[in-house]
């Protein structure tokens, strides 16, 4: 017998097929296409597509479900290591009944892949304080530490992609570069193209008639420097993969570390630029400014990992301590 449930107030703007995962764990994507293309699956009465976006009060129309294949259906998650578990907790910078927000470490990847066993959505079930898993948003690179935000419901998981979607959120972040740029600061307008290959995917730069790729933009700015290395503010203003760091690479000034994208005459990137240095890549999300779901703005810092400290107290850089999180006036 079909059942009929009502949309929560907090699963607003959730995709359709993401709320019935969430409601019939184990159902998948091809199932809920099929429920949907033969009008099985009824929102308000109205067939649906598998990415329409609900609205709190809305009544979905459920068919009765066959159980899950325990053949097919996936293995249950690990209980994460506990000393990641532990290293994560201590990581929270701010936490509320909506939000989470990390310092994530250099290092701790994101997502799982090939060969990756370890990562951070293996490991959410260590900050559910309470509440349900969180849920990922956006992504940082494997090596780059910093801020990184969690949604800790369902809808407003679906609130905050959009805010990624739709460029409202305001990213600062920090990178020591093996070179400095000029002029010492500016706008870097080069069009970005994703290129895949066997070993996964690389972003190069590419002309502006190119078709297939798509506009990048990021301002940067020189904090200080130290002969030749300079510490940078980037803000980037379109979200691209590895953005910052082909940008930096196109500007004369590859991040330190940066031994996948900075080309052969631009070794200083491999930490050969003042001995003792390490070699870890220097990219650091410093702080984001993004829209509360309860109002207003969060605004969140993070300090810098301990290999990037090290670097700025060899090369005499004074960075300020991460002010605490705090709401302000949209």
């Amino acid at each position: 017998m079909s059942a009929t449930l009502t949309v929560a107030a907090d699963e607003a703007d959730l995709r359709l097929d993401r709320w019935l995962r969430r409601h019939a764990p184990g159902l998948p994507q091809s199932a809920i296409q099929k429920l949907c293309r033969t009008g099985q699956v009824r929102v308000d009465g109205h067939r649906v597509e598998a990415a329409t976006r609900l609205a709190p009060g809305q009544e979905v129309r459920i068919p009765p479900l066959a159980a899950p294949d325990p053949e097919t259906a996936p293995p249950p998650r690990r209980p994460p290591d506990p000393a990641l578990a532990q290293a994560l907790q201590q990581a929270v910078l701010y936490r509320d009944d909506q939000i989470l927000v990390l310092n994530k470490p250099p290092g701790l990847p994101v997502q799982g892949g090939p060969g990756i066993e370890t990562h951070l959505d293996g490991a959410l079930d260590a900050l559910r304080f309470g509440a349900d898993r969180p849920r990922l948003v956006h992504r940082l690179d494997r090596d780059t530490s910093g801020v990184l935000v969690l949604a800790r419901t369902p809808g407003v998981a679906a609130k905050l992609a959009a805010s990624f979607r739709g460029r409202t959120i305001e990213k600062t972040y920090w990178a020591v570069v093996a070179r400095l740029p000029v002029p010492p600061e500016g706008r870097i307008d080069l069009k970005l193209r994703r290129i895949m290959g066997a070993r996964g995917g690389r972003t190069e730069p590419a002309e502006r008639t190119d078709k297939d790729a798509t506009w990048a933009l990021t301002d940067f700015r020189t904090l200080d420097h130290a002969g030749k290395v300079g510490w940078l503010e980037l803000t980037p203003l379109t979200g691209r993969t590895h953005q910052l760091r082909v940008h930096c690479v196109a500007i004369g000034a590859p991040i330190l570390g940066d031994v996948t994208y900075a080309r052969p005459d631009q070794n200083g990137a491999f930490g050969a630029t003042i001995p003792g240095l390490s070699e870890a890549l220097h990219l650091h999300a410093r702080a984001l400014s993004l829209p509360h779901p309860m109002g207003g703005r969060l605004v969140v810092e993070a300090d810098l990992p301990p290999h990037m400290i090290a670097t700025f107290r060899t090369l005499g850089f004074h960075a300020p301590p991460a002010r605490p999180p705090r709401r302000v006036p949209a």
